[in-house]
Protein backbone atom coordinates (compact mmCIF):
# COMPACT_ATOMS: atom_id res chain seq x y z
CA UNK A 1 0.00 0.00 0.00
CA UNK A 2 2.76 2.14 0.92
CA UNK A 3 4.66 1.26 -2.35
CA UNK A 4 1.39 2.39 -4.09
CA UNK A 5 1.28 5.74 -2.46
CA UNK A 6 4.79 6.19 -3.18
CA UNK A 7 4.31 5.48 -7.21
CA UNK A 8 1.15 7.62 -7.40
CA UNK A 9 2.95 10.65 -5.71
CA UNK A 10 5.97 10.39 -8.32
CA UNK A 11 3.70 10.12 -11.04
CA UNK A 12 1.76 12.76 -10.15
CA UNK A 13 4.99 14.56 -9.27
CA UNK A 14 6.41 13.95 -12.56
CA UNK A 15 2.71 15.25 -14.42
CA UNK A 16 3.31 18.36 -12.85
CA UNK A 17 6.74 19.15 -13.92
CA UNK A 18 5.47 18.64 -17.29
CA UNK A 19 2.98 20.72 -17.75
CA UNK A 20 4.75 23.73 -17.61
CA UNK A 21 6.87 22.76 -20.59
CA UNK A 22 4.42 21.60 -22.61
CA UNK A 23 2.86 25.13 -22.39
CA UNK A 24 6.28 26.54 -23.15
CA UNK A 25 6.42 24.10 -26.35
CA UNK A 26 3.36 24.83 -27.27
CA UNK A 27 3.57 28.40 -27.99
CA UNK A 28 6.81 29.27 -30.01
CA UNK A 29 7.62 32.51 -31.27
CA UNK A 30 5.58 33.36 -35.00
CA UNK A 31 6.14 36.42 -37.43
CA UNK A 32 3.64 39.13 -37.15
CA UNK A 33 2.46 39.77 -40.22
CA UNK A 34 3.15 43.21 -41.24
CA UNK A 35 -0.36 44.75 -41.97
CA UNK A 36 -1.11 44.01 -38.11
CA UNK A 37 -2.38 47.37 -36.83
CA UNK A 38 0.54 48.88 -33.72
CA UNK A 39 1.59 52.03 -32.33
CA UNK A 40 1.17 54.95 -34.60
CA UNK A 41 4.97 55.68 -35.69
CA UNK A 42 4.34 57.98 -38.16
CA UNK A 43 5.53 61.42 -36.19
CA UNK A 44 8.57 60.28 -34.15
CA UNK A 45 9.93 59.29 -37.87
CA UNK A 46 9.11 62.32 -39.57
CA UNK A 47 12.89 64.44 -38.64
CA UNK A 48 13.67 61.67 -36.59
CA UNK A 49 17.64 61.44 -38.47
CA UNK A 50 18.02 65.33 -38.07
CA UNK A 51 17.14 65.27 -34.56
CA UNK A 52 19.82 62.03 -33.76
CA UNK A 53 22.71 63.49 -35.28
CA UNK A 54 22.28 66.16 -32.75
CA UNK A 55 22.35 63.45 -29.65
CA UNK A 56 25.57 63.75 -27.63
CA UNK A 57 28.26 60.52 -28.20
CA UNK A 58 27.76 57.38 -26.38
CA UNK A 59 30.55 56.25 -23.68
CA UNK A 60 30.54 53.19 -21.60
CA UNK A 61 29.47 53.48 -17.92
CA UNK A 62 30.46 50.12 -16.20
CA UNK A 63 27.90 48.47 -13.83
CA UNK A 64 28.57 46.09 -10.88
CA UNK A 65 29.55 43.17 -12.89
CA UNK A 66 31.57 44.96 -15.35
CA UNK A 67 29.02 45.51 -18.13
CA UNK A 68 29.62 48.66 -20.09
CA UNK A 69 26.17 50.28 -20.37
CA UNK A 70 25.77 52.55 -23.21
CA UNK A 71 24.96 55.84 -22.34
CA UNK A 72 24.33 59.54 -23.53
CA UNK A 73 25.40 62.84 -21.31
CA UNK A 74 24.55 65.95 -21.60
CA UNK A 75 25.33 68.54 -19.27
CA UNK A 76 22.66 71.29 -19.20
CA UNK A 77 23.64 73.73 -16.05
CA UNK A 78 22.68 73.83 -13.20
CA UNK A 79 19.86 71.02 -11.60
CA UNK A 80 19.00 67.74 -10.50
CA UNK A 81 20.47 64.35 -12.49
CA UNK A 82 18.18 63.49 -14.25
CA UNK A 83 17.87 59.76 -16.69
CA UNK A 84 16.10 59.08 -19.06
CA UNK A 85 14.53 55.69 -19.08
CA UNK A 86 13.30 54.77 -22.95
CA UNK A 87 10.37 52.68 -23.62
CA UNK A 88 10.13 48.91 -24.65
CA UNK A 89 11.81 47.60 -27.92
CA UNK A 90 14.05 50.47 -28.45
CA UNK A 91 16.78 52.94 -26.94
CA UNK A 92 17.89 55.99 -25.59
CA UNK A 93 18.02 57.65 -29.44
CA UNK A 94 13.85 58.26 -27.85
CA UNK A 95 14.98 61.14 -26.22
CA UNK A 96 17.59 62.76 -28.19
CA UNK A 97 15.44 65.76 -28.52
CA UNK A 98 14.21 66.30 -24.97
CA UNK A 99 17.30 65.21 -23.19
CA UNK A 100 18.89 68.45 -24.73
CA UNK A 101 16.17 70.78 -23.44
CA UNK A 102 16.02 69.64 -19.79
CA UNK A 103 18.45 71.64 -17.07
CA UNK A 104 20.77 70.15 -14.71
CA UNK A 105 22.94 66.52 -15.60
CA UNK A 106 20.82 64.77 -18.02
CA UNK A 107 21.68 61.12 -19.09
CA UNK A 108 20.32 58.65 -21.17
CA UNK A 109 21.05 55.00 -21.28
CA UNK A 110 20.52 52.24 -23.39
CA UNK A 111 19.25 49.46 -21.28
CA UNK A 112 20.85 46.46 -20.92
CA UNK A 113 19.26 43.96 -23.24
CA UNK A 114 18.83 46.94 -26.14
CA UNK A 115 20.99 49.39 -28.24
CA UNK A 116 24.08 49.05 -30.08
CA UNK A 117 25.78 46.96 -27.00
CA UNK A 118 23.09 45.16 -25.81
CA UNK A 119 24.57 42.24 -23.93
CA UNK A 120 22.16 39.89 -25.26
CA UNK A 121 19.43 41.36 -27.28
CA UNK A 122 16.07 41.20 -25.39
CA UNK A 123 17.74 39.50 -22.40
CA UNK A 124 19.05 40.12 -18.74
CA UNK A 125 21.27 38.04 -16.25
CA UNK A 126 18.15 38.25 -13.25
CA UNK A 127 15.02 39.80 -12.41
CA UNK A 128 15.63 42.81 -11.05
CA UNK A 129 19.00 44.14 -13.06
CA UNK A 130 17.96 46.77 -14.46
CA UNK A 131 17.11 48.34 -11.24
CA UNK A 132 20.41 47.75 -10.43
CA UNK A 133 21.73 48.97 -13.26
CA UNK A 134 19.82 52.21 -12.50
CA UNK A 135 21.27 52.45 -9.29
CA UNK A 136 24.55 51.72 -10.21
CA UNK A 137 24.44 54.77 -13.02
CA UNK A 138 22.83 57.01 -10.34
CA UNK A 139 26.03 56.12 -8.07
CA UNK A 140 28.91 56.66 -10.43
CA UNK A 141 27.14 59.82 -12.11
CA UNK A 142 25.49 61.71 -9.34
CA UNK A 143 27.14 64.45 -7.62
CA UNK A 144 27.00 64.81 -3.79
CA UNK A 145 24.06 66.44 -2.65
CA UNK A 146 22.55 66.58 -5.98
CA UNK A 147 18.88 65.60 -6.32
CA UNK A 148 17.46 62.21 -8.51
CA UNK A 149 14.88 62.47 -10.64
CA UNK A 150 13.72 59.47 -13.37
CA UNK A 151 11.98 60.53 -16.30
CA UNK A 152 10.41 57.13 -18.18
CA UNK A 153 8.44 56.24 -20.78
CA UNK A 154 5.74 53.46 -21.63
CA UNK A 155 7.77 50.44 -19.94
CA UNK A 156 10.04 53.02 -18.87
CA UNK A 157 8.09 54.20 -16.49
CA UNK A 158 7.00 51.28 -15.85
CA UNK A 159 10.57 50.60 -14.28
CA UNK A 160 10.97 53.97 -12.52
CA UNK A 161 7.69 52.73 -10.27
CA UNK A 162 9.70 49.66 -9.99
CA UNK A 163 12.63 51.20 -8.79
CA UNK A 164 10.73 53.74 -6.53
CA UNK A 165 9.17 50.32 -4.44
CA UNK A 166 12.89 48.58 -4.31
CA UNK A 167 15.84 48.55 -2.21
CA UNK A 168 17.40 50.98 -4.01
CA UNK A 169 14.54 53.46 -3.85
CA UNK A 170 15.82 55.86 -1.73
CA UNK A 171 17.94 56.89 -4.43
CA UNK A 172 14.93 58.39 -5.85
CA UNK A 173 13.77 62.18 -5.12
CA UNK A 174 11.31 62.71 -7.99
CA UNK A 175 9.98 60.95 -10.76
CA UNK A 176 8.13 61.79 -14.21
CA UNK A 177 5.87 59.14 -15.76
CA UNK A 178 4.91 59.76 -19.12
CA UNK A 179 2.10 57.10 -20.41
CA UNK A 180 3.98 54.17 -18.10
CA UNK A 181 3.06 50.77 -18.15
CA UNK A 182 1.60 49.72 -14.85
CA UNK A 183 0.40 46.11 -15.19
CA UNK A 184 -1.53 43.83 -18.05
CA UNK A 185 -4.47 43.54 -15.26
CA UNK A 186 -5.17 47.54 -14.77
CA UNK A 187 -7.71 49.42 -15.82
CA UNK A 188 -5.24 51.27 -18.04
CA UNK A 189 -4.41 49.25 -20.44
CA UNK A 190 -5.95 48.83 -24.11
CA UNK A 191 -5.94 45.27 -25.27
CA UNK A 192 -2.00 44.07 -26.48
CA UNK A 193 -0.87 47.93 -25.79
CA UNK A 194 -2.96 48.86 -28.97
CA UNK A 195 -1.18 46.06 -30.79
CA UNK A 196 2.06 47.02 -29.79
CA UNK A 197 2.53 44.07 -27.72
CA UNK A 198 2.12 40.81 -27.98
CA UNK A 199 2.63 38.70 -24.97
CA UNK A 200 2.93 34.61 -25.53
CA UNK A 201 0.39 33.79 -22.34
CA UNK A 202 1.27 30.07 -21.99
CA UNK A 203 5.01 30.75 -21.64
CA UNK A 204 4.10 33.00 -19.05
CA UNK A 205 1.83 31.04 -16.98
CA UNK A 206 4.55 28.31 -17.42
CA UNK A 207 8.02 30.30 -16.06
CA UNK A 208 5.30 32.18 -13.71
CA UNK A 209 4.83 28.38 -12.50
CA UNK A 210 8.36 27.27 -12.29
CA UNK A 211 9.64 30.39 -10.76
CA UNK A 212 7.10 29.71 -8.00
CA UNK A 213 8.76 27.18 -7.15
CA UNK A 214 12.39 28.23 -7.42
CA UNK A 215 13.15 26.77 -10.78
CA UNK A 216 14.55 29.51 -12.92
CA UNK A 217 16.52 27.75 -16.06
CA UNK A 218 14.21 28.39 -18.74
CA UNK A 219 13.74 32.51 -18.09
CA UNK A 220 16.17 33.23 -21.10
CA UNK A 221 13.14 31.85 -22.86
CA UNK A 222 11.24 34.69 -25.09
CA UNK A 223 7.78 35.66 -23.60
CA UNK A 224 6.77 38.61 -25.53
CA UNK A 225 6.97 40.17 -29.10
CA UNK A 226 6.74 43.73 -30.25
CA UNK A 227 4.85 44.55 -33.41
CA UNK A 228 7.77 46.87 -34.83
CA UNK A 229 6.73 48.59 -38.12
CA UNK A 230 8.59 47.22 -41.31
CA UNK A 231 9.44 51.03 -41.96
CA UNK A 232 11.28 50.86 -38.48
CA UNK A 233 13.09 47.83 -39.16
CA UNK A 234 14.24 48.72 -42.28
CA UNK A 235 15.10 51.70 -42.05
CA UNK A 236 18.86 53.36 -40.69
CA UNK A 237 18.25 52.70 -36.98
CA UNK A 238 16.20 49.30 -37.70
CA UNK A 239 19.80 47.45 -36.09
CA UNK A 240 18.99 49.34 -32.89
CA UNK A 241 15.27 47.82 -32.32
CA UNK A 242 14.78 44.78 -30.21
CA UNK A 243 11.90 42.26 -31.46
CA UNK A 244 11.35 40.05 -28.07
CA UNK A 245 11.61 39.89 -24.42
CA UNK A 246 12.39 36.89 -22.56
CA UNK A 247 11.13 35.91 -19.25
CA UNK A 248 13.36 37.75 -17.02
CA UNK A 249 13.70 41.10 -18.88
CA UNK A 250 10.26 41.48 -19.39
CA UNK A 251 9.58 40.80 -15.36
CA UNK A 252 12.35 43.77 -14.94
CA UNK A 253 10.71 46.08 -16.56
CA UNK A 254 7.94 46.42 -15.26
CA UNK A 255 6.05 47.18 -11.24
CA UNK A 256 6.04 43.61 -9.22
CA UNK A 257 2.38 42.04 -9.59
CA UNK A 258 1.06 43.72 -6.74
CA UNK A 259 1.81 47.39 -8.83
CA UNK A 260 -0.22 49.18 -6.31
CA UNK A 261 2.06 48.49 -3.79
CA UNK A 262 4.73 49.63 -5.82
CA UNK A 263 3.04 53.13 -6.62
CA UNK A 264 2.19 53.64 -2.73
CA UNK A 265 5.94 53.82 -2.77
CA UNK A 266 6.91 56.69 -5.66
CA UNK A 267 7.89 60.34 -4.35
CA UNK A 268 6.28 63.52 -5.51
CA UNK A 269 5.49 62.59 -9.20
CA UNK A 270 4.32 64.13 -12.69
CA UNK A 271 2.16 61.59 -15.08
CA UNK A 272 1.59 62.71 -18.08
CA UNK A 273 -0.53 60.76 -21.06
CA UNK A 274 -1.66 62.06 -24.46
CA UNK A 275 -5.72 62.25 -24.92
CA UNK A 276 -5.12 59.98 -27.94
CA UNK A 277 -2.80 57.45 -26.39
CA UNK A 278 -3.06 53.91 -28.59
CA UNK A 279 -1.54 51.56 -26.00
CA UNK A 280 -3.29 52.92 -22.61
CA UNK A 281 -6.46 54.40 -21.18
CA UNK A 282 -5.26 57.87 -20.54
CA UNK A 283 -8.19 59.05 -18.36
CA UNK A 284 -7.44 55.59 -16.34
CA UNK A 285 -4.22 56.87 -14.85
CA UNK A 286 -5.63 59.65 -11.85
CA UNK A 287 -8.41 57.26 -10.13
CA UNK A 288 -5.91 53.96 -10.21
CA UNK A 289 -3.34 56.05 -9.29
CA UNK A 290 -5.02 58.43 -6.72
CA UNK A 291 -6.69 55.61 -4.62
CA UNK A 292 -3.05 54.57 -3.50
CA UNK A 293 -1.26 57.86 -3.12
CA UNK A 294 -1.48 61.73 -2.72
CA UNK A 295 2.02 62.53 -4.23
CA UNK A 296 1.21 62.63 -7.97
CA UNK A 297 0.14 65.91 -10.45
CA UNK A 298 -1.75 64.41 -13.84
CA UNK A 299 -2.31 66.03 -17.07
CA UNK A 300 -3.81 64.50 -20.39
CA UNK A 301 -2.56 66.34 -23.44
CA UNK A 302 -5.07 67.04 -26.54
CA UNK A 303 -4.28 65.65 -29.69
CA UNK A 304 -0.82 63.72 -28.58
CA UNK A 305 -0.56 59.85 -28.85
CA UNK A 306 1.67 57.17 -27.23
CA UNK A 307 5.06 57.98 -28.90
CA UNK A 308 4.76 61.47 -30.03
CA UNK A 309 4.12 62.46 -26.37
CA UNK A 310 7.80 62.53 -25.63
CA UNK A 311 8.53 65.49 -28.01
CA UNK A 312 5.13 66.78 -27.79
CA UNK A 313 5.70 70.59 -26.33
CA UNK A 314 3.51 70.73 -23.89
CA UNK A 315 5.20 67.72 -22.82
CA UNK A 316 8.71 69.95 -22.17
CA UNK A 317 6.99 72.74 -20.62
CA UNK A 318 5.34 70.44 -18.06
CA UNK A 319 8.67 68.10 -17.17
CA UNK A 320 10.26 72.04 -16.64
CA UNK A 321 7.72 73.41 -14.57
CA UNK A 322 7.80 69.75 -12.29
CA UNK A 323 11.75 70.01 -12.40
CA UNK A 324 11.52 74.23 -11.12
CA UNK A 325 11.21 72.19 -7.37
CA UNK A 326 14.44 71.05 -7.69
Amino acid sequence: MITQAIKFIAVSGAITALIPLVLILSQPLKPIAPSAPTLDFDKILQGRSQVDSRSAAVENVYMRDGYGLQVRSYSNGDGPLIVLVHGSGWNGLQFAGLAQQLDGTVLVPDLRGHGAQPGRRGDVDYIGQLEDDLADLITARGAPGQKVVLIGHSSGGGLVVRFAAGAQGDLLDGAVLLAPFLHHSAPTMRANSGGWARPLPRRLIALSMLNAVGITAWNHLPVIQFNMPTEVLQGPLGHLATPSYSYRLNQSYAPRADYLSDIRSLPEFLLLVGAQDEAFVAEAYRPVMEAETAKGAYQVLAGTGHLDLVDAPETLAAIRGYLDAF
